[in-house]
């Protein structure tokens, strides 16, 4: 069974600086006709971070109030009857990589178009991952409609964490236009803890995490235009036969202008460039 929020989409402004990016955006009820589909509220904090040669991610995701959208993987035909306002999902997490080519390949010119890259490369990259939370509702949740009572539960509660490797590679067609495709996996260890009738079934586990990116747009010298999408399917840790996930995700249409700022208002925002901080020996002076 696949449960939903029931979330927006969401039309907003940005500024830009070097590895920081500031978003305000809001959904208008035109783009979003079945806000009312669910009385859900929920806070959803993504940091996505690409400093030279290292990937960082943060999560931190409040949601209250889901609807069920699939059964046997099948679309649910009315799901406006099939809602649970009650259940709620707290998620927290970090990644960090190292990308390995990092002079040669840029993020930053893919993710935030604060760089420009104008050739192709590609690069592993490698890292470490960790995340806990837990989704519980107040009342049984249904696991499967012709399945016991026994296969219901209150609360599923998890923390996890283990090394990932990925690829990464851009391909740049006359400098200007670019497909960018990342994908990563993990191979954590850690627990789930399945809570039935009041009572609790902890169990330690193995479980596989995997991570997708995809960008693609046209840079220009202050022109830009991309879209990009961001999926991460986080695998709980199984417990006896209870094998649950958590999906993250958004999807994105930008289109930037370029400008330089004075150097007053740089002085300011240099202390928000991630690159300052890093080891001198990882810091360069061009991108290619």
């Amino acid at each position: 069974m696949r449960f939903e929020p029931n979330t927006n989409l969401n039309l907003g402004v940005g500024a830009s600086y070097n590895d920081f990016t500031l978003n305000i955006a809001v959904g208008f009820p035109f783009m979003n006709p079945n806000m009312d589909r669910v009385d859900g509220r929920y806070l959803d904090l993504q940091g996505h971070v690409y400093p030279r040669n290292f990937v960082i991610d943060f999560f931190g995701q409040f949601y209250n109030g889901y609807y069920l959208q699939r059964i046997n993987g099948q679309l649910v035909d009315d799901p406006d009857i099939l809602v649970f306002p009650d259940m709620r999902v707290r998620k927290f997490g970090a990644n960090l990589q190292y990308l390995f080519n990092g002079d040669r390949l840029s993020l930053k010119a893919s993710f935030l178009q604060t760089g420009w890259q104008k050739k192709s490369a590609g690069s592993l990259l490698g890292g470490f991952e960790m995340y806990g939370g837990h989704a519980e509702n107040p009342y049984p949740i249904p696991f499967e409609p012709d399945n016991p009572l026994s296969r219901e539960f209150t609360r599923v509660g998890f923390l996890q964490f283990g090394p990932n490797i990925g690829y990464v590679a851009t391909l740049v067609i006359k400098k200007h236009f670019f497909l960018t495709g990342l994908v990563s996996s993990s191979m954590s260890f850690g627990f789930s803890n399945v809570e039935q009738n009041l009572e609790s079934t902890p169990q330690w586990n193995v479980t596989n995490t995997f991570f997708l990116r995809g960008f693609a747009g046209y840079n220009g010298p202050v022109w830009s235009i991309n879209a990009n999408y961001v999926h991460a399917n986080l695998g709980l840790p199984k417990v006896d036969d209870f094998s649950n996930q958590l999906m993250t995700g958004n999807y994105r249409i930008n289109f930037i202008y370029r400008f330089d700022v004075g150097p007053k208002l740089k002085k300011y925002l240099d202390y928000v460039d991630l690159e300052r901080y890093l080891p001198e020996r990882l810091k360069k002076q061009k991108e290619d």
